[in-house]
């Protein structure tokens, strides 16, 4: 994620900031060049400080309701900005509750879009290809309707609201053992399956991905049954980012998928405030300065390298304010290289068909 700061004052902001809470402007997200501008107002629609005076906006419906701050270019016959255009479904958010747990997913999935256009991946929604395009339905629990399971299928999300409640998902996650679950890192998994039937399946490289992640051709519900029966296998850190990774080669590509955008969007963060963790060993090898683009097209280990020094240091620091590790995984060999294919397939670099 980029540093974004308020036109007029110069102030930092956040990326999900409406308003600037130093001189008041308010602030809207323009897709089309990842900028999160200052505005003034021009009628009914808005100027961007410091763009083109010609330019008019207005923000998407969906600001009425505190979920977004994207803003949609006039003319424009569209109500929804190009993150919300891909719900199909959203809860009764008539109801407080609903209304709060969806603001949180919103915000989570917009940091999702935000990166897909950073990297200008294909990016349909259903309207635009009504059998591939990327939607998402965000399902509230009721008294006559089935569990709510997140999952993907065919390019539709399904995300559980019940996700966004902050005691069960904690909940949740202790049952299931797991190191980490965020609303975030459900919507960088999910649509990492998205991304597996476009750029994988689609794309030329099923040979090179089994080669790598094994073969995709098992029974799927029997790999997931025998994962949650037996558990993942003794020796499952020194290959997969996480234990579900080795419940079968989809998983494994989707948790490495959400790892890549972990890893990537945190390092632009770090770039943008010019973060350096310095030499605490002799021959140096902890010191990595961000010092580029971690969307650009590089090479993996220039990632990694940056990436293990600076997550030392702020588990380092989690751990001195008795917080648990923001991010408890290992890069191993076999890891990185699967992160080396994602890298190399959001790159074009493979010969995948975007």
């Amino acid at each position: 994620m980029k540093l974004f700061q308020c036109q007029s004052c110069a102030q930092l902001v956040y990326f999900e900031n409406g308003v600037c809470e130093s001189c008041s402007h308010a602030l809207g997200f323009l897709p089309a060049q990842t900028l999160l501008s200052a505005l003034e107002p021009d009628g009914a629609n808005w100027v961007a400080l410091g763009g083109d005076p010609g330019d008019r906006y207005r923000f998407c419906a969906n600001a009425e309701f505190g979920a977004c701050n994207w803003l949609i270019p006039e003319p424009s016959d569209e109500t929804l900005c190009v993150a919300c255009r891909h719900n199909l479904v959203i809860p009764d958010i008539s109801l407080a509750s609903n209304l709060a747990h969806w603001q949180k997913l919103e915000r989570a999935k917009h940091r999702l879009i935000y990166s897909l256009l950073r990297w200008g991946l294909p990016l349909a929604n259903r309207t635009d290809d009504p059998v591939h395009g990327l939607a998402f339905e965000f399902l509230a629990v009721a008294p006559d309707t089935p569990k709510v399971m997140t999952g993907h299928d065919n390019g539709l999300i399904t995300m559980a609201l019940a996700e966004a409640d902050d005691a069960d998902r904690e909940r949740v996650r202790l049952e299931m053992g797991e190191a980490y679950r965020t609303l975030l890192g459900h919507f960088r998994h999910e649509v990492g399956h998205h991304y597996w039937d476009l750029l994988v399946r689609d794309g030329g490289q099923l040979d090179a991905f089994r080669a790598l992640f094994g073969d995709d051709a098992q029974d799927y519900d029997a790999a997931l049954q025998r994962h949650y029966r037996q558990g993942a296998p003794a020796d499952w850190r020194q290959h997969f980012i996480s234990s579900y990774a080795s419940s079968h080669p989809w998983e494994d590509f989707a948790e490495t998928w959400a790892h890549y955008l972990h890893i990537v969007d945190t390092l632009e963060m770090g770039a943008a405030f010019g973060l350096r963790i310095g030499s605490w060993v002799a021959d140096g090898a902890l010191a990595r300065p961000v010092d580029f683009d971690p969307y650009g097209p590089g090479e993996i280990q220039r990632l990694v390298d940056a990436w293990l020094p600076l997550v030392f240091a702020v588990n380092s620091l989690n751990r001195a304010m008795g917080q648990p590790d923001l991010y408890p995984f290992v890069l191993t060999p076999g890891v990185v290289r699967k992160l080396g294919f994602i890298h190399d397939l959001v790159h074009h670099r493979n010969g995948s068909r975007h």
